[in-house]
């Protein structure tokens, strides 16, 4: 279903499959994740390497994009849910954010991670995104896969390498130095 009749805001706005692993739960997202989605893009110290802390509109335009991505390119953000708990521990997926950075970059399936505060470490992201590269393989085929990282963040630097990403160039996006990373074929 794209759109939830009810307005109860529990069903998903995209066309994400769900997808599971042992601990975790990759779902569209929904209008009743806003409130978890503020909480987490309201932490400056988990948002200082994309861009910033994120007002309420911001997160309304990102849940509404997100859905928009899906429907117009099969893939895009999935919602990390803990299966214990239900509990949201972020964004993980696979889009196209047309983000201007050249032919070598741009039109290439791009992965992209981030995570409440409280779930860094413990290994969701790499989880998370098995699944996703996984399904996406699945999918529309094995393709290259990018990603861009800020120099800085040691966390999703460690995730793209166990995720077999590699640098391929640096640039600025943004008015922010960034890496690139591809993961090959």
């Amino acid at each position: 279903m794209l759109y939830d009749n009810t307005n109860s805001g529990n069903t998903d706005l995209t066309l994400a499959p769900t997808l599971e692993t042992e601990r975790l739960i990759l779902r569209g997202h929904r209008m009743s994740d806003l409130a978890a989605r503020e909480a987490m893009t309201a932490d400056a110290d988990v948002c200082r390497f994309i861009g910033g802390v994120q007002d309420h509109a911001e997160n309304v335009n990102r849940i509404l994009r997100y859905a928009g991505l899906w429907v117009h390119y099969g893939r895009g953000p999935f919602v990390v849910e803990e299966r214990s708990s239900g509990r949201f521990l972020g964004e993980i997926g696979i889009a196209d954010f047309e983000r201007g950075l050249g032919p070598d970059f741009d039109g290439e399936p791009e992965g992209l991670w981030v995570l409440t505060g409280g779930a860094h470490g413990k290994g969701y992201a790499t989880e998370a995104m098995r699944a996703a590269i996984a399904w996406h393989d699945q999918a529309f085929g094995a393709k290259r896969m990018v990603c861009i990282i800020a120099p800085d963040n040691a966390g999703s630097l460690a995730v793209a390498g166990k995720l077999g990403f590699s640098r391929f160039d640096a640039r600025v996006y943004k008015d922010h130095p960034v890496i690139l990373f591809e993961r090959p074929v």
